[in-house]
């Protein structure tokens, strides 16, 4: 993860913290690391798609969705929001599965319970450059 990048970060120093440790797991594509961040309610929806409820369901959905590449790390632009509602907007470079390394830019938004678990989020990105040419 990059973080030198980051022009403005509106969380506090607690809920940062707790977000470069999710982000941790993400581009370490840990799928069980990731799925003690979410709560068992927790909806996700990830660009036009039908939103996925249950971390039942989302986990697998993110499992299935890790084997499109084999890298991940997200160069962090800007973070706007509260601690327990934000969006972040990323630059993620992602290693294809023919080892090519490409760019995308991307946006998300995350709310937090009480318990500081993730309870919906919401991703936006173009992926196509990971299985175009």
């Amino acid at each position: 993860m990059i973080t030198k990048n980051l022009r403005i970060n509106m969380l506090s120093k607690d809920a940062y913290a707790w977000y470069l440790h999710f982000l941790d797991a993400l581009d370490a594509r840990d799928i069980e690391s990731y799925a003690t961040f979410l709560s068992d309610d927790t909806t996700a929806q990830f660009d036009n798609m039908a939103v996925v409820i249950g971390k039942d369901n989302v986990v697998p959905q993110l499992a299935e969705a890790w084997q499109r590449f084999t890298g991940l790390e997200h160069d962090l632009l800007t973070i706007l929001g509260t601690d327990h509602s934000f969006g972040v907007e990323s630059r993620n470079r992602y290693t294809r599965l023919d080892q090519k390394q490409v760019y995308i830019n991307g946006a998300a938004f995350y709310d937090r319970n009480p318990q500081g678990l993730v309870s919906s989020v919401r991703m936006y990105t173009d992926i196509s450059p990971l299985t175009g040419p």
